[in-house]
């Protein structure tokens, strides 16, 4: 009886050491639609995860987005998301598309700037925030990061989602298509540059894209939202046909896990991105702002996970 008691013990001791290093054996990457950045940096990712971290398999997903991504991450499966911060902060605090549904999420590392892309083509008759007013208009896919912030950069312009425009839902790569047969007139997309749907746009024969200035809501956003946004730049190098640089609003994006990511998991997915930087490179060159010296409690409204911590620190980059 006693034996036997020992062994159901032995058993149940095993199966519990197996279940905590499950988040260790498979890793499920959230990332976004194929027509953006996320997706090629989340499989970049995964590859190098699966190489570099014995032990692990990790694979990347197509999702709707930042917001998607953090509910997955909520899930209490093992995901780690690819999220813009005030996407972030909206799941830590349980507000708008989380409420009542907070994330407990900790940053593992601020990755790249995400710039705010409202685009539109010659022949359209837009030429400011202004004249989107009675048009129709893409303001990216539910569950995205760009439907969160294209609401507040609308909202700080002083239009109303609603009622001054006829609203689409779709994701980047859906918005280009849409824009290319004139089924709408712009459309929002916040990313990484170059985006390859944005590329493709901007490469179509016979079209000639035209990016509105916007930098002056970030102001605003900042007072309602907090200290989220920056104003920016998209030079007009980075896409065919831009005839000026395009002034416009930021927003970092973040790496994030589920608080209850064991320290030595975060730990080991932050030392492969920065000690296998390179590979992520090749994938996609947004990889190259993944730095040591963007790592810093200001740029993130999430705390940083302590298994990250202590890689930053043998790194000699303190978290205040």
């Amino acid at each position: 009886m006693f034996k036997a008691f020992q062994v159901r013990g032995a058993l149940a001791a095993a199966a519990a050491l197996l279940s905590a290093g499950a988040f260790a054996q498979n890793l499920s990457i959230a990332t976004g639609g194929t027509g953006g950045v996320y997706y090629p940096l989340g499989g970049g990712l995964a590859a190098a995860l699966s190489k570099y971290v014995p032990g692990m398999q990790a694979t990347a997903e197509v999702t709707g987005g930042s917001v998607d991504n953090l509910k997955l991450v909520g899930s209490g499966k093992p995901y780690i998301a690819f999220s813009m911060a005030d996407a972030a902060q909206d799941a830590q605090q349980g507000v708008d598309k989380f409420k009542g549904n907070k994330v407990p999420l900790k940053t593992l590392l601020v990755l790249y700037p995400n710039r705010m892309h409202v685009a539109t083509i010659e022949g359209t008759g837009i030429k400011s925030m202004a004249d989107l007013k009675g048009k129709r208009v893409s303001t990216g896919s539910p569950g995205s990061a760009t439907e969160v912030m294209a609401f507040r950069v609308i909202e700080a312009a002083g239009l109303d989602k609603d009622k001054d425009m006829k609203r689409e839902r779709l994701g980047v790569a859906e918005s280009v298509n849409a824009l290319k047969d004139r089924k709408i007139d712009a459309f929002f997309w916040v990313g990484g540059l170059p985006t390859a749907a944005v590329t493709d746009l901007a490469n179509t024969p016979g079209t000639k894209i035209h990016m509105i200035d916007h930098a002056d809501v970030v102001t605003k956003m900042n007072q309602k939202y907090g200290q989220l946004y920056i104003e920016d730049t998209i030079p007009k190098s980075v896409y065919k046909g831009m005839d000026v640089d395009n002034k416009q609003a930021t927003v970092w994006n973040i790496l994030v896990a589920h608080e209850s990511m064991s320290e030595k998991d975060a730990y080991a997915i932050v030392k492969t991105v920065f000690e296998k930087r390179d590979d992520l490179i090749a994938v996609h060159k947004e990889a190259a702002n993944f730095k040591l010296e963007n790592q810093k409690a200001a740029a993130t409204p999430i705390p940083y996970h302590p298994g990250a911590i202590k890689y930053l620190a043998e790194r000699g980059i303190k978290i205040n």
